[in-house]
């Protein structure tokens, strides 16, 4: 059976201690040496790596270290990964037991397969509890849409615009496949998948009398889609509760409520790709649980193995024969080791008080960074539940003109300071490990701050 040691909730503090600590330029000679080598083999970087090249060798806890010997302050979790910390001793222990023992057994039953399943059931809403596990998030999504498919007897799907559910074919096309490229992802979407505005509070298309944003105009708009833009075959709608890669965009909170019950009219399923934002990332288990609302299909991945490749799809408990049907099972799913770790990271996630501490420290990082907007002439918004944060450059705060130079150049700045964070454009991106306590929240957004007041000098502000 899966053993696993006590850790206390401290386990990570006395390793944060004098973070961040930079000793060279940065990213430093070895890193750009290293660096240098790897990128005559390795292709398609992601923007973060483009921007800051930095080589790391080790991580703990909160903390990242690069080959130069330069210390990190992590409000990245290796873009909501690493969620529980780098290297948690229990979770570190449970892969390492079953590496040992059992590495893979396709999906034949496990004693910790079995452990996995039971856990899940308990802290899922509803009847969610129909399961099929993964290695990554794309064949996790892959799958939901075709296990939606075989539910519902119809073919089309509806997402909506800056959403992401990963780089395959049935995934992208859910999502804006247009990246300055047309070649990017195309040539063009796949049959039968459309998009539709998304409500941002922020940026709203349809507006009250009083400015506010119209969430019943958007759901007006969904239906008059469904009749004229659709052959009304629609099977499911795809949605992330929260958005990670547009920019941490959160809808308005009358939302995925009226969306559930335009779904249910319409006999449309509602699919919670929560690969990013589950998983106690905004201090509940699933996001859509802000809302009291429970989907028909649900993934999970990325904080679900806390680094280890393990993800999960799931649909309600009367729709189990889908699963059958499609074929569900994968190579690498629920091998022994994905399990361990899956398990350990929920026990974690339990026995460490995480979704209380998310919560609590979410409130903090929340009220600082109304005071950053109301400080800076370029911070137009500030935005997030929990752990899931984002701050919005703007040109002027009257027009809203994006402003993408200074994201690139707070991304750097920042980074050069010993933080590791995550650009998006425009929007900076937060998703600090779910351990972090007040002392290295603040320390991290003083950090962003004199990063930002820094650009706005350059930029003559």
């Amino acid at each position: 059976m899966n053993q696993t040691i006590k850790v206390s909730k401290s386990w990570w503090e006395k390793s944060a201690e004098a973070l961040p600590s930079i000793k060279s330029e940065v990213p430093g000679p070895n890193s750009n040496a290293m660096h240098a080598k790897t990128i005559r083999y390795m292709k398609g970087l992601s923007s973060q790596v483009k921007l800051f090249p930095v080589c790391f060798e080790e991580g703990y806890g909160i903390s990242l270290t690069d080959i130069d010997g330069n210390r990190y302050l992590d409000f990245s979790s290796g873009i909501y990964v690493a969620s529980l910390g780098h290297c948690h001793p229990k979770i570190s222990e449970a892969i390492s037991f079953w590496a040992k023992k059992l590495m893979n057994a396709h999906d034949f039953t496990t004693p910790i397969k079995e452990k996995l399943m039971e856990k899940f059931a308990s802290i899922l809403p509803g009847k969610l509890n129909a399961i099929q596990l993964y290695s990554d998030g794309a064949s996790a999504v892959e799958s939901a849409i075709r296990a939606a498919r075989a539910i519902s007897g119809k073919h089309e799907f509806i997402s909506t615009y800056r959403d992401f559910h990963g780089k395959t074919m049935a995934a992208v096309s859910c999502a804006r496949m247009y990246r300055g490229d047309t070649l990017s992802y195309g040539p063009t979407r796949a049959p039968g998948f459309y998009m539709v505005p998304r409500p941002d509070p922020y940026r709203p298309l349809w507006t009250k009398e009083n400015g506010t944003i119209d969430t019943d105009a958007y759901i007006r708009f969904y239906e008059q889609f469904l009749t004229e833009a659709t052959v009304g075959n629609v099977s499911a709608f795809v949605l992330e509760p929260a958005q990670g890669w547009a920019g941490s965009i959160f809808p308005p909170e009358d939302f995925f409520g009226k969306l559930k019950n335009l779904c249910e009219k319409y006999n449309i399923l509602l699919y919670d790709d929560e690969v990013l934002a589950g998983m106690g990332r905004t201090g509940e288990w699933l996001t859509l649980n802000h809302w009291d609302v429970v989907p028909d299909i649900v993934t999970l991945g990325k904080s679900l193995g806390n680094g280890f490749p393990v993800t999960a799809m799931i649909v309600r408990e009367e729709n189990a024969e889908a699963l059958e049907k499609i074929s569900a099972s994968s190579s690498y799913g629920g091998n022994p080791m994905a399990c361990a770790a899956a398990l350990a990271s929920i026990e974690v996630i339990e026995d460490e008080g995480i979704l209380e501490n998310v919560r609590e420290v979410g409130k903090f990082f929340m009220k600082r960074m109304i005071k950053i907007k109301e400080q800076h002439p370029i911070v137009g918004d500030v935005k997030g539940k929990g752990f899931l944060l984002g701050i919005e450059l703007v040109k002027d705060k009257n027009t809203k003109e994006p402003f993408e130079e200074a994201g690139k150049l707070v991304y750097q700045k920042a980074f050069r300071k010993g933080l590791a964070w995550i650009p998006a454009g425009h929007i900076l991106r937060m998703s600090p490990p779910l351990i972090m306590n007040e002392k290295f929240a603040s320390l991290g957004l003083d950090i962003i701050e004199e990063a930002i007041a820094e650009v706005e000098k350059e930029f003559g502000y």
